[in-house]
């Protein structure tokens, strides 16, 4: 009896002590700040030699683009006025965006509201991340870096993406940085999103 006693504090003794402390693949998880919501509404003008989408194809990316940035889940993007019709590739693609971004609290006198955790985290654009971006999308991640990513909180940008203009070829996606997102943001839903309509010119 006494032997099974000892064995049964033994056990307990043991299992108090594992570390039972989960390993992240990206490491432990950061601690959380107060941050609170910005409002963005912004029409997206695309320019670009080598692609060529519909409104609604540019709408599509973007709202992929600004939730893989970190935008709040509620965010929205619509085709802007085109001369030419649903998904039809137009030249003069535009989409009205309205989305919310998060700023640390106390970091931006303009943003205002009830605080909610977030946190930094990395973020990488470059060909299939998201899955749906692709070598043609080059010229659109320039204009992301350079029009809506200062919209958010950012730190530590390595912007290496370089667009060869006419041609895939040679082109690379490469952006990484640090967003400051709700400590859970919802991953862009494709479903029920339009398949974006896109024609590339050749070489």
């Amino acid at each position: 009896m006494k032997s099974l006693r000892k064995l049964i504090i033994g056990s307990t003794a043991l299992l108090c002590a594992a570390p039972w402390n989960v390993s992240f693949a990206d490491g432990a998880p950061a601690s959380a700040d107060p941050g609170v919501w910005q409002k963005h509404v912004y029409t997206f003008q695309f320019m670009g030699f080598t692609t060529t989408y519909s409104c609604d194809g540019l709408a599509g990316k973007l709202k992929v683009l600004l939730l893989a940035a970190g935008a709040r889940s509620d965010s929205k993007s619509r085709a802007g006025v085109c001369s030419r019709g649903w998904g039809v590739p137009d030249k003069f693609a535009q989409a009205n965006l309205t989305f919310y971004t998060l700023m640390p609290a106390g970091g931006d006198s303009s943003a205002n509201g009830t605080p909610v955790n977030g946190t930094w985290r990395a973020v990488r654009f470059a060909v299939r991340s998201p899955r749906e971006l692709g070598t043609g999308d080059c010229e659109l991640i320039e204009q992301f870096r350079s029009l809506l990513l200062p919209m958010f909180a950012t730190r530590n940008i390595d912007s290496r993406t370089t667009c060869v203009p006419h041609q895939e070829s040679g082109s690379v996606i490469s952006l990484r940085f640090e967003s400051f997102a709700a400590t859970q943001v919802a991953k862009p839903a494709n479903a029920g999103e339009a398949q974006p309509a896109a024609s590339h010119a050749g070489p």
